[in-house]
C-alpha cells in the first residue's frame, strides 16, 4: 500500500462523503444511496492524504471494522446510515448561473441537441461553483467543456431544476439556448497536394538549385514524351532503310 493509515480514520472520512455531504465532492448517490466505487476513488485521489486508497483498501475497511460505516455491493458503495443525506428538492431561489461539464468530444452534439444526462443517469449535474464543475469534469475528460447555464432562461421554458445539498443542482436536461458554450474550434481547410505545388513559389535554396512546381513537372514529362516519339520515328526510318538496301542487293 506504500503508506500507513488508520482504517478508523478512513471509515470516518467515507461516512462523511457518502452519508452526509456527497455534494461537497460532486457526487450524487442513487435512490438507494449507492455511488460507484470508481467514482468514489476518483474523489479520494483528488484529496491530499488519501491518494493511496484503492478498491482493496475500501474492502479492508468493511472487513476489518466490526461496525464499518459503509457497505459494498459489487462495484458500488454506500453509507450504512443515510438519514443525514441531502434530498433533491425545489429550492426557494436559484443562482443566476450554474455550471455543467461535458466531454470535449460531445461539443458539437451539445450545441445541436442540448445537454443530456450521461451514461443513462437520470439527471444533468450542475454546480453553482465553477471550480467544482471543473473538478467533476476532470473525472470524465482530460480537457472537459464547461457550460454556463442561464438559469432564468431555462426555468422560464419549463426546465425543472432541483437542489442537492449546498453545491449541486440537478435537471433532466438542458436545452439549446439555455447555456453558453465556447464556439467549436475552426477546422483548418484541407489543401490538395497539387494546389500546394501550384502555389509554391519558385525559390532557389542554394546557388545552382531550384524548386520545381507542378507546371515544371508536367513540362518535363511532355518533353520526355516528345523525345521518345522522335526516337521511335528514327528507329522506324532506320529499319525501312535497311530493308531497302537488302532488297537492292538481294
Amino acid at each position: 500500500m506504500g503508506q500507513q493509515y488508520s482504517p478508523e480514520k478512513l471509515a470516518r472520512f467515507l461516512d462523511y462523503i457518502l452519508g452526509r455531504r456527497p455534494d461537497e465532492f460532486g457526487l450524487v448517490p442513487d435512490d438507494e444511496g449507492f455511488v460507484s466505487i470508481k467514482d468514489l476513488l476518483k474523489v479520494m485521489h483528488e484529496e491530499e492524504g488519501w491518494r493511496f486508497v484503492r478498491e482493496g483498501t475500501l474492502n479492508e475497511v468493511v472487513v476489518s471494522l466490526p461496525d464499518a460505516p459503509v457497505e459494498i455491493a459489487g462495484k458500488q458503495i454506500r453509507a450504512v446510515k443515510r438519514d443525514l443525506l441531502p434530498i433533491p428538492s425545489a429550492p426557494e431561489s436559484l443562482p443566476k448561473l450554474l455550471y455543467a461539464a461535458v466531454r470535449e468530444k460531445a461539443h458539437a452534439a451539445v450545441l445541436e441537441k442540448g445537454v443530456l444526462p450521461p451514461g443513462g443517469l437520470p439527471h444533468v449535474v450542475m454546480s453553482s461553483d465553477r471550480a467544482l464543475a471543473e473538478r467533476i469534469g476532470s473525472r470524465i475528460d482530460a480537457d472537459p467543456l464547461i457550460l454556463t447555464v442561464q438559469v432564468e432562461w431555462a426555468t422560464e421554458r419549463g426546465v425543472r431544476i432541483q437542489q442537492f445539498g449546498e453545491n449541486l443542482f440537478l435537471a433532466p436536461s438542458i436545452p439549446v439556448g439555455a447555456f453558453m458554450a465556447p464556439p467549436l474550434p475552426k477546422e483548418k481547410p484541407e489543401i490538395s497536394l497539387n494546389k500546394k505545388l501550384e502555389e509554391a513559389p519558385v525559390r532557389a535554396k542554394t546557388p545552382g538549385s531550384f524548386t520545381l512546381t507542378l507546371a515544371d513537372l508536367e513540362e518535363k514529362a511532355t518533353v520526355r514524351r516528345e523525345r521518345k516519339k522522335k526516337e521511335i520515328t528514327r528507329e522506324k526510318d532506320r529499319r525501312q532503310l535497311r530493308r531497302q538496301k537488302n532488297d537492292r542487293w538481294g
